[in-house]
Order: C-alpha cells, then structure tokens, then sequence
C-alpha cells in the first residue's frame, strides 16, 4: 500500500475547484485509489530535477471526456510515497509550467 499525501496547494486547488464541480472528489477518487494500490499512472514531465507524473482525470460536471477534464501532478517521492502536487481544470488552464511544477515541490 502506497502513502498518498496532499500538498497545501493541491488541497487550496481542490476546495476551490469543488465549489464549481460538484462531482470532482468522485472523478479523481479513483486516481488515488491507483496510486495507493502501486500503480504509478500518466506521463512522466520531463524538465524537473524530481520524478513527476502527469495524468489525467475525466470531469463528470462538463461531459467533454478527459480532454476536458482535470490534470493532477503528483512527483513520486519513495516507491510508497506519492505527493500530489496540483490539480487543474484544463478548462481554467491549459498547460503547467516546469517553474509552477518546482515551486509547488519546493513549497511541499
């Protein structure tokens, strides 16, 4: 079993994002449950002096598929210990830089 924790950032996201998408704790419930059960899901961003990954999450609130969706980041700090970094609306966001990436890493 993997330790998913949450940084301040992800979690300031997340509140801010649920207010807006009701369902969004039920579309990404089951990318937590992945990554507690091991399997390390998405793309890895290349750039950051970390091992992150990328992966995305459909939301239930806009019916557009993933493409519309959520991205969460998470870095993948010990074989048992996933750190979720940000999560985005890719409707508010299109793209994450690797500076947003490392600040968010460095305030964790």
């Amino acid at each position: 079993m993997v330790e998913v924790r949450f940084t301040q950032t992800f979690k300031r996201r997340l509140k801010a994002l649920s207010k807006r998408y009701r369902q969004i704790q039920q579309d990404i419930q089951p990318i937590i449950d992945e990554l507690q059960n091991g399997q390390f899901i998405g793309d890895q961003i290349s750039g950051t002096d970390f091992t992150v990954f990328k992966v995305r999450a459909k939301n239930s609130d806009i019916p557009t598929g993933k493409s519309g969706g959520y991205r969460l980041i998470y870095q993948l700090v010990s074989p048992d210990c996933v750190l979720l970094l940000l999560i985005i609306a890719k409707s508010d966001q299109t793209d994450v830089s690797v500076e947003e990436i490392d600040d968010a890493i460095n305030k964790a």
